[in-house]
């Protein structure tokens, strides 16, 4: 069974930096996408940034690229969503996702496995 734990979440003001983390366990994640969105209150969970597990490629929403990146740690089998530049707009739950697959996607439906999601918060 696969499980995605996240941590890292908390409150920064605005211009500041948070490093996200999320430790996948359960399987190999070879030919995996992984995934990061966000949820803010009363908003449809958005796509944040994703990567192909296996060395493919690096994708991330125009709301965020060039302040925000995403790596991952094979021997710690992690995925970390390093955030630069925080605004107060980046606030919401971030969930980590992942699922079989080669390909990236931005829509949460490809996605079968979920974490539990952590807070964060940006202050003006």
């Amino acid at each position: 069974q696969v499980q995605l734990v996240e941590s890292g979440g908390g409150l920064v003001q605005a211009g500041g930096s948070l490093r996200l983390s999320c430790a996948a366990s359960g399987r190999t994640f070879t030919r995996y996408r992984m995934g990061w969105f966000r949820q803010a209150p009363g908003k449809e969970r958005e796509f944040v940034a994703a990567v192909i597990w296996s060395g493919g490629g690096i994708y991330y929403s125009d709301s965020v690229k060039g302040r925000f990146t995403i790596s991952r740690d094979y021997a710690k089998n992690t995925v970390s969503l390093q955030m630069n530049s925080l605004k107060p707009e980046d606030t919401a739950v971030y969930y980590c996702a992942a699922s079989p697959g080669g390909s990236w996607s931005k829509s949460p439906d490809a996605y079968n496995y979920w974490g539990q999601g952590t807070q964060v918060t940006g202050s003006s």
